[in-house]
């Protein structure tokens, strides 16, 4: 990745979620003279978790770095780490890839995260983003992938399906594209369905 200023950092801040972390993190940042150069943010369970990627025209120290955003913070007590960032050779610039969403649900127990997990690494698969969480006695498990070209989709999904068959979930393989195609029809289709609803509505 390409950063503004030469002096990159990782900075990783973790809390229990509240309005307005993002704009103090941000602020504090902002304070030392720093670029945000990519950032990643979710609340999971209550929790608060961010991760950005930042560079300033001048060394700082770690340490510094991350206590000036934990006072930035407050009472909120935010759990802050900080290291220099170094070029990392990504997975996908190793191999040729096609990005791919897998979707599987279905009734919750233990060990389901860990044997999908273990299929997509034994096949070369990089999970770039995943999510999974549960309602009532049901859980939902989304990942975007990094598949290798050399291996044939109809049998991955058949491996999957199998898998998810002996655990009691459905599991979809899309390309990216396609997953990205059908959602926008699907938005398009509530607008038309609803058209007095405004897009903060939505």
């Amino acid at each position: 990745m390409i950063s503004r200023y030469e002096h990159a950092y990782v900075l990783d801040v973790m809390s229990d979620d509240h309005p307005g972390i993002v704009a103090t993190v941000s602020a504090a940042v902002e304070e030392l003279g720093a670029n945000i150069d990519a950032c990643s943010q979710t609340v999971l369970g209550g929790y608060f978790t961010l991760i950005m990627i930042i560079s300033l025209p001048r060394p700082i120290d770690p340490e510094e770095l991350a206590e000036h955003v934990r006072k930035a913070g407050g009472a909120w007590n935010l759990q802050v780490l900080a290291r220099r960032a170094v070029p990392v050779e990504s997975y996908s610039a190793k191999v040729p890839c096609d990005r791919f969403v897998i979707t599987a649900f279905g009734k919750d127990q233990p060990g389901i995260v860990r044997r999908f997990s273990q299929y997509l690494a034994s096949k070369d698969i990089n999970i770039v983003d995943l999510y999974g969480d549960h309602s009532g006695d049901e859980f939902v498990l989304i990942g975007q992938i990094e598949i290798p070209t050399k291996w044939d989709i109809r049998l991955l999904q058949a491996d999957l399906e199998q898998m998810g068959s002996e655990l009691g979930f459905t599991v979809k393989l899309q390309h990216e594209n396609v997953f990205v195609a059908t959602n926008q029809l699907r938005l398009i289709h509530s607008a038309e369905r609803w058209p007095s609803l405004s897009a903060a509505e939505r």
